[in-house]
């Protein structure tokens, strides 16, 4: 039997062989798009896996690396929005297409990057003390960033009801969720406890079954109409190339050490399209799909980068500390 360990290294592999299954089945089966019922179950039951990963419970742990907090802080809040403002502003498309870029860009992983910056010889230990700190100021400043980003006329396009809606049943009930399995699995508690171990196992295939639903449901309607696709590509791909750097930055400015320095190039590279997404999908149709499509594009040309990125981020931060 596979261990959950395994299963979390080979994720790279099942989710690159999940998206051509999706591409395959979604272009072939003329009624692929009944899939989107399912995608929002889906996404909450993988939320919850996800966040039940995510030591709440220790918040003070984040906060004992203080370099490290300030800079992954710092590269994530400050240096990675002024990037995406002048991606945005070079690359111009319409407002609904930049509202999904931005929605992207603008939110850092929570999840796979622990993963990724260990496979690339970073602290991944102090990514994970990180999370729901990355968490909680992502939720509180995307909408400030939205706004000043994009303006009345594009966030007016948004209905509140359904946007609240989407964050109330798939972020905040399975975030309540797992906060209630982890404090009953401190309490001594072996149900608590196999629940807790079971969620384990839940994110890697979840996360390949949403991307499976997703891409197969709106892929037809990408086929149809590439334009959207071709528009954001090269905003994605500078933005790979771009973001690890601006890590590197961050963690000179606050003086990180190199291990560190690693795992804050990693965050800064790695967004959070899954958490983000079922905000896209409360958008109005036909605006949802679009955005929807606009993401996943990103969640793929980001999949490939961070096969580079662990060759290469620790080539390009060895020498951090002896600089600044």
């Amino acid at each position: 039997m596979i261990k959950k360990d395994r299963l979390e290294e080979r994720q790279i592999g099942i989710y690159i062989i999940t998206l051509l299954i999706s591409v395959f089945v979604g272009l072939n089966w003329n009624d692929s798009n009944i899939l989107e019922k399912t995608i929002e179950p889906i996404i909450g039951i993988l939320l919850y896996s996800m966040f039940c990963q995510i030591p709440f419970l220790e918040l003070k742990q984040a906060l004992k690396n203080r370099s490290f907090f300030k800079a992954l802080l710092f590269g994530n809040f400050v240096l990675i929005p002024l990037l995406v403002w002048i991606l945005i502003n070079i690359f111009p498309t319409t407002p609904i297409i930049t509202l999904g870029v931005a929605l992207v860009l603008l939110t850092p992983c929570i999840d796979y990057v622990i993963v990724f910056s260990h496979l690339g010889k970073g602290n991944s230990k102090a990514v994970l003390a990180s999370t729901p700190l990355l968490f909680i100021f992502q939720m509180l400043l995307l909408p400030l960033y939205l706004w000043i980003f994009l303006g009345k006329e594009t966030i007016s396009i948004i209905e509140v009801t359904p946007f609240v809606k989407a964050f109330l049943y798939l972020i905040v009930i399975p975030f309540l969720f797992s906060i209630i399995t982890q404090m009953v699995s401190k309490s001594d508690n072996n149900v608590g406890k196999a629940i807790l171990d079971f969620s384990g196992w839940l994110p890697v295939p979840f996360m390949a079954l949403t991307f499976f639903v997703v891409i197969a449901s709106q892929i037809g309607v990408l086929y149809n109409n590439p334009e959207p696709i071709l528009k954001v590509l090269p905003v994605y791909i500078v933005f790979a190339i771009i973001a690890p750097f601006i890590g590197k930055i961050s963690a000179q400015l606050f003086k990180v050490d190199v291990q560190s320095s690693r795992a804050i190039s990693f965050s800064t590279s790695t967004r959070n399209s899954l958490v983000v997404l079922p905000l896209a999908l409360a958008l109005p149709a036909p605006e949802n799909q679009l955005v929807a499509i606009v993401i996943v594009t990103q969640t793929i040309v980001e999949i490939f980068f961070e096969l580079i990125y662990i060759k290469v981020i620790p080539i390009i931060t060895k020498e951090s500390k002896n600089i600044l």
